[in-house]
């Protein structure tokens, strides 16, 4: 089996392409190890090298090394907002997994790399979204609050409406306006109806409040536009395992998930394999 997945990257790669083209091509197929091993043998590492690395430690949970990296191709590309956003997701993982003394450090450098990646660029929806969640959960020694995540809200809605619906709505649960959250989720799929996330958004939303029959009618809306969409299979998985339902379901999504061909934006497959011995009891 090694052998046959050896021969099958090797089609992938091509002899013509780039050491940083090859690595990302491994990268894209969650070959983290072997796109690791390309960049690393990389004699003169510029920003794409670094960002590249950067990702690829960051998919692994090696976070303050994913860190490090993405501060080396910052500093040689300070003007990019992509890479300021990988750093501030590393810096913020290391604040989740780093003790209580260390933590608020790492969160606070999360924040200051957000704010930067929104100022190079106001229209990196990604940052946006994510400065929007770390505002809205963070406590405000840390730099949150509720009212900046709401002033980020019209900028979202700029740059994407669906994604200012989903803001709005985040918020308004918040608050405990469940019928203004759910609003503002329906419309966010109006306005993207064909984003297999919008409908699990609400699915989710749903689930929550109790009523798993409505969940599950979003779900089924989504699985008719993205059939076997991997991203579906856990969220629905996940939904069952958490409200004790559906259990047989869930663990049939889950090794179909397993399967899968996953890409970095997937769920990784340590999560899965985690709530599959949850629901088999192990």
């Amino acid at each position: 089996m090694k052998l046959v997945a050896l021969l099958g990257l090797a089609l992938v790669l091509s002899a013509a392409e780039s050491p940083v083209e090859q690595a990302r091509k491994l990268y894209n197929l969650t070959e983290f190890d072997q796109s690791l091993k390309i960049l690393h043998a990389v004699a003169e590492k510029d920003a794409a090298v670094y960002d590249l690395i950067g990702r690829n430690l960051y998919m692994q949970g090696e976070f303050k090394k994913a860190s490090e990296a993405f501060e080396k191709g910052l500093a040689a590309d300070p003007e990019n907002s992509t890479m300021a956003l990988w750093l501030a997701r590393a810096y913020g993982r290391r604040a989740e997994t780093s003790s209580p003394f260390t933590a608020p450090g790492y969160a606070s450098k999360a924040r200051q790399c957000f704010e930067r990646s929104v100022q190079l660029n106001p229209r990196n929806l990604e940052a946006l979204s994510d400065l929007f969640e770390y505002y809205m959960e963070a406590p405000g020694f840390l730099g949150g609050g509720l009212d900046k995540a709401q002033a980020l809200v019209p900028k979202m809605e700029v740059v994407n409406e669906a994604e200012g619906q989903w803001a709005q709505a985040k918020l308004a649960e918040k608050h405990k306006q469940y019928s203004s959250a759910e609003e503002h989720l329906r419309r966010a799929i109006e306005v993207a109806p064909q984003q297999v996330g919008r409908f699990i958004e609400l699915a989710r939303f749903l689930a929550k409040q109790g009523r798993y029959q409505e969940a599950d009618e979003s779900f089924a809306r989504a699985e008719k536009i993205a059939p076997n969409n991997p991203r579906l299979m856990y969220a629905r998985a996940d939904s069952y395992i958490k409200s004790g339902r559906n259990l047989e379901v869930a663990k049939d999504l889950l090794q179909r998930y397993l399967r899968s061909t996953l890409s970095p934006d997937d769920p990784p497959r340590s999560d899965a394999i985690k709530l599959l011995k949850q629901v088999q009891g192990g």
